[in-house]
């Protein structure tokens, strides 16, 4: 059951912009929203807290509100007939609560422990109505929100597992990159290897193969299962960069 709190930092919206020139791939998320806009934001929201596993909403639930992302990695997928398949994972500063005619279309639950603003629909909806600026940050966030579906439909495009493998800690490497653009010394994955498999289509059997195959090379080492390091950069960008669709 999630729980509720009143204090913490304001709504954050993170990404980057899709026309200030620069490779996306090599700059930072930056907070989209003004001091006040934050602040309006938080005037309607709510503070929630979830534990692992637990559920935030269910696909076909009623559309009542999209969540910001505080804290914790939150696990977006889909049920589909033959089992569920998810669809991304999200972080702090990111937005979440997709639906269509007033119902989620996927679920939403907690990867680790997760804060989250909660905001309701007929509110935020008044606030977009009379702020053309945050119009253009949430445009701007659809952008990203694209761009990062395409990646991952690309990924899936890929035949090895090493190279979707490799795509995706390049994902989260770059989400993990500091304010000045530098990358952390070890890439964490605060998800666990059976959801990464989800996410690339793989079994957890070829998964695991994939990071032994990486490991073997020394393209990258493994202090644990959460903690990765990139040992021959040029080897993981000519993976990771994927030129063509034969991986």
């Amino acid at each position: 059951m999630a729980t509720e709190t009143k204090h913490l930092a304001r709504p954050a919206i993170h990404a980057v912009h899709p026309w200030v020139p620069g490779s996306p791939e090599r700059r930072p998320r930056h907070q989209l929203l003004s001091d006040d806009e934050r602040a309006q934001l938080a005037k309607i929201a709510s503070i929630l807290r979830f534990k692992k596993d637990e559920q935030i909403f269910v696909q076909g639930d009623k559309a009542d509100a999209v969540f910001n992302i505080v804290s914790g990695v939150v696990t977006v997928y889909r049920t589909l007939k033959n089992g569920d398949y998810i669809i991304s994972f999200l972080h702090p500063g990111d937005l979440f609560g997709l639906s269509e005619e007033g119902h989620y279309l996927n679920t939403a639950k907690a990867a680790t422990s997760v804060t989250v603003y909660k905001i309701p629909l007929p509110a935020f909806r008044r606030i977009l109505d009379t702020n053309a600026e945050l119009d253009v940050d949430f445009i701007i966030k659809l952008c990203e929100d694209l761009r990062e579906a395409q990646h991952h439909a690309l990924v899936l495009a890929q035949k090895k597992a090493a190279t979707r493998l490799a795509m995706f800690l390049e994902l989260q490497e770059h989400l993990q990159l500091t304010d000045s653009g530098k990358a952390a010394s070890e890439i964490y994955l605060p998800m666990d290897r059976s959801s990464i498999a989800s996410y690339l289509a793989l079994t957890p059997a070829a998964l695991s193969r994939a990071f032994r195959i990486l490991v073997s090379r020394q393209v990258i080492s493994c202090r644990d299962r959460r903690h990765v390091k990139i040992l021959d950069r040029e080897a993981f960008n000519r993976l990771a960069d994927a030129p063509s669709l034969g991986g």
